[in-house]
C-alpha cells in the first residue's frame, strides 16, 4: 500500500476536498479515470473545478481503504455505463430499432439509431450509444450467451 502525498475528505457541500502536503486545499476535486474501461482502477486524476489535474493515483488498490472508498464512492456517483449482458430482443434489424437487454444494472431498452452507434473498442469490447446519450457497454462479446451474439453480429 503506497501513502499518497495528499489527504481527502468531504466538506460541508459534501464536494471533495484535496489537502495536499505543502498545505494547500483545493475544494471541489473530481476524480477522473484516464482508461475507464480498459483500467477503471488505475491511473486517476484529480482535477480541481477549474480543469487542472491537483492530484494523481496510480492504482486505486494501493490507496489506503478510508481513501480508495471515497474515491470509489465519487466516481459512482458520476458515472453510469451499464454493462450488457444478454440482448433479450431486437425490433428489427434495420435501423432505427429498439433493443431489450439486461445490463448489470436491471433491465433495459434502448434505441439504436444507426450502426454507426456501435462503437468497437477493442476485439472483443464494444461501447453502444443509444439515442439519449447513454452509453452500454459489451465488456466482452465471447462472454454473451448465443442468442445475444446472433442479434449483435446482424448488426457488426
Amino acid at each position: 500500500m503506497t501513502t499518497p502525498d495528499f489527504t481527502l475528505s468531504r466538506d460541508a457541500y459534501g464536494q471533495l476536498v484535496l489537502h495536499a502536503k505543502n498545505g494547500d486545499a483545493h475544494k471541489g476535486v473530481t476524480p477522473v479515470r484516464a482508461f475507464p474501461i480498459a483500467a477503471p482502477n488505475e491511473g486517476i486524476a484529480l482535477v480541481n473545478f477549474e480543469g487542472h489535474e491537483v492530484g494523481w493515483i496510480d492504482h486505486l488498490a494501493d490507496l489506503p481503504a478510508d481513501l480508495g472508498l471515497l474515491l470509489e464512492e465519487e466516481l459512482a456517483s458520476r458515472e453510469f455505463v451499464p454493462e450488457i449482458e444478454t440482448i433479450t430482443e431486437v425490433s428489427s434489424f434495420a435501423c432505427p430499432s429498439v433493443w431489450q437487454v439486461a445490463t448489470n444494472r436491471g433491465a433495459a431498452q434502448l434505441i439504436l439509431k444507426g450502426e454507426e452507434d456501435i462503437r468497437r473498442l477493442s476485439q472483443s469490447q464494444l461501447m453502444i450509444a443509444d439515442t439519449h446519450g447513454i452509453q452500454f457497454l459489451i465488456r466482452d462479446i465471447g462472454t454473451l450467451d448465443r442468442h445475444s451474439r446472433k442479434l449483435l453480429d446482424r448488426f457488426l
